[in-house]
């Protein structure tokens, strides 16, 4: 089989990459850089280098797959959110003209909501893209909130001694997930091709209070006493611009993180909720995030 794998020096699609490889496939990654591919290159995956804006690049590079690995990077400097639908045309456009039967997509719990959710209303609008795609089969996964988030948080944890954001009190719930259990996900999803038509699938690590997190990461790095601090919209707005994102992205996330507190971002996933979470749960993750803490 050959698969397409975009976004593939990053934390899902690297061993993403690996582990279409390691079972015997022929893998190509897509990437700006080279050397940041040199390790799945090493490995006998071919590189692809060029941007998923460029139609062209990516009809050229599509040719002859069997199934393809599709993501959206952040987008930080947006003024809004049109770009995600942007980049999901070209995806399509691609996908139509090579005949693709299988499409893997990461979107994100929340997606279900075209508005009120910041940046993940984008992967919304790359849903519905993606609906009106003919003879293809789609399945969107749409993990949680990333553990990896909270490596953002480190200088907070390291020279205030909080942890926190506008998501809600310690007595919050997060829906969280862990990069390797999403790689893991789609590489199954990709090596059986057994979904057909357009189909979802929630991907969860752990359930945990806000609260739970920082006791776990602050009992990690020493710091057992470590509170979780519910900003306000205003103060994480403002900590956002002085960060350098900029004002239209500012409001988007900080729309996020309202939604969350709300619970509004996670409706959808509690009515279909998995009967099975990945293997890596916050506790695991906090090892991670001490050995950061501790090279910082």
């Amino acid at each position: 089989m050959k698969y397409i794998i975009t976004g593939a020096a990053g934390n899902i699609s690297k061993p993403l990459a690996e582990q279409l490889l390691a079972a015997g496939h022929e893998v190509t990654v897509i990437g700006r850089n080279a050397e940041n591919l040199k390790s799945l290159t090493d490995k006998g995956a071919k590189a692809a280098i060029g941007k998923l804006e460029d139609l062209e690049f990516l009809k050229n590079t599509f040719a002859g797959a069997d199934a393809v690995y599709t993501m959206f990077p952040p987008q930080y400097a947006a003024l809004d959110l049109s770009v995600y639908r942007d980049l999901a045309l070209n995806y399509a456009e691609a996908i139509k003209e090579n005949g693709i039967p299988y499409v893997v997509n990461l979107s994100s719990i929340g997606a279900h909501l075209p508005e009120g959710v910041g940046p993940v209303s984008g992967l919304y609008l790359v849903e519905q893209e993606f609906a009106k795609l003919s003879d293809v089969n789609v399945l969107h996964l749409r993990p949680g909130y990333f553990y990896t988030n909270f490596f953002g948080s480190l200088g907070m944890v390291a020279n205030m001694n909080i942890i926190g954001n506008n998501s809600g009190d310690a007595n919050g719930k997060i829906v969280l997930s862990h990069p390797g259990d999403i790689a893991e996900a789609a590489t199954e999803e990709l090596l059986s091709l057994s979904f057909k038509g357009q189909s979802i699938r929630y991907l969860v690590s752990d359930e945990r209070t806000q609260g739970e997190v920082a006791k776990i990461l602050g009992t990690a790095v020493g710091k057992p006493e470590l509170p979780w601090i519910a900003f306000t919209d205003e103060e994480s707005y403002n900590g956002m611009l002085g960060a350098g994102l900029p004002e239209e992205m500012a409001k988007k996330y900080v729309e996020m993180g309202s939604a969350m507190r709300s619970g509004k971002m996670f409706e959808d996933f509690l009515r279909n909720r998995p009967q099975t979470f990945g293997k890596i749960k916050l506790e695991d993750f906090a090892k991670d995030f001490a050995a950061a803490y501790n090279a910082g």
